[in-house]
């Protein structure tokens, strides 16, 4: 069975939710001493300020009338959650979000603003849910926020949308949480029959893909929280790293410093706020590891006011 999402399955969810998402700008960056040309995809601009709409809003349209019955949940740091519950909102579900503890109040005073109800668990069990699937009390539709292929073709539009704007397409750098994205844009690029590279974009703090492709298998890292909170774990999902080792060109790990400084340089350059893993990328992008003509998935632009405050000043949010 072929790691891919199947393009016709991409192709079909765009389709599918061409009225609850935006096709979302692609700019050149505006930066003189740019290590290479790079491009910048701003789905910080959908209207949960994340990517996540995508395959949520896909996984739930897909989903039978009977599956809805009791509502949809989903297990999030945020920009899934603010997905699922946005969609839920319009269909007049309820939902419910797991969380972890660490996830920053900006995302959760959003997700509450969404009518959905929260639970918190410490990290460990959180991550948990998303190997398992389950956790006591939920019920309904849950939406995976990674391996459900409905939400990777979901995220895969995305790679349908650059490469039809774009001629050439060297790589595509993609901030690496769970692998639904990366995973679901290297799909596109592999059904149009592009020689794009993909590449997992991952904070010092948590990278276990660059682990994983150094080890050939799969790999157990420390996990430090920080305020890139959106990517990061101590181990690749089950059933992802295969997908990962086939359709990813590898791992390029940034500091804490260097997203800080790409977050800040996205406010000054062009006016648009990104939060810490949506500006990995773009971190990833400028330490020259790769050349050629680059797209950066800018993933999402939930950032805390405080913690934006204090990148702007020069500093690294606690």
């Amino acid at each position: 069975m072929s790691a891919a999402v199947p393009l016709a399955q991409i192709r079909a969810a765009r389709e599918r939710i061409a009225g609850s998402v935006l096709r979302t700008p692609l700019v050149r960056l505006v930066l003189d001493d740019a290590p290479a040309e790079i491009w910048l995809k701003l789905e910080n601009l959908q209207p949960i300020g994340s990517f996540k709409l995508r395959g949520a809003s896909n996984a739930i349209a897909l989903a039978p009338p009977e599956r809805l019955a009791k509502g949809v949940w989903t297990a999030s740091a945020g920009n899934m959650a603010q997905g699922v519950a946005w969609q839920a909102r319009r269909l007049g579900l309820p939902c419910t979000v797991v969380a972890p503890d660490h996830a920053p109040e900006a995302k959760l005073a959003a997700i509450r603003r969404l009518g959905a109800a929260i639970v918190q668990l410490p990290f460990a069990d959180w991550f948990q849910i998303l190997e398992t699937g389950r956790h006591p009390g939920m019920e309904g539709l849950f939406v995976h926020p990674v391996s459900d292929e409905a939400v990777m073709a979901g995220n895969g539009t995305i790679g349908l949308e650059i490469l039809e704007e774009l001629e050439r397409v060297d790589s595509i750098l993609v901030p690496y949480g769970g692998g639904g994205l990366s995973c679901g844009i290297a799909s596109a690029a592999r059904g149009l029959g592009v020689p794009t590279r993909v590449f997992a974009c991952e904070v010092e703090t948590a990278a276990p893909v660059a682990a994983s492709f150094a080890a050939g298998g799969p790999a157990r890292v420390s996990y430090t929280a920080s305020f890139v909170d959106g990517i990061g774990s101590p181990f690749v999902l089950s059933g992802m790293w295969e997908r990962a080792r086939e359709l990813l060109a590898g791992s390029l790990v940034v500091t804490l410093r260097q997203v800080a400084d790409a977050v800040r340089l996205l406010v000054e350059r062009h006016r648009v706020v990104a939060e810490g893993a949506g500006a990995a990328s773009l971190a990833a992008a400028l330490t020259g590891k790769e050349r050629g003509r680059m797209v950066c998935v800018i993933s999402g632009g939930n950032l805390d006011p405080a913690r934006l405050a204090r990148i702007l000043e020069g500093g690294i949010p606690d």
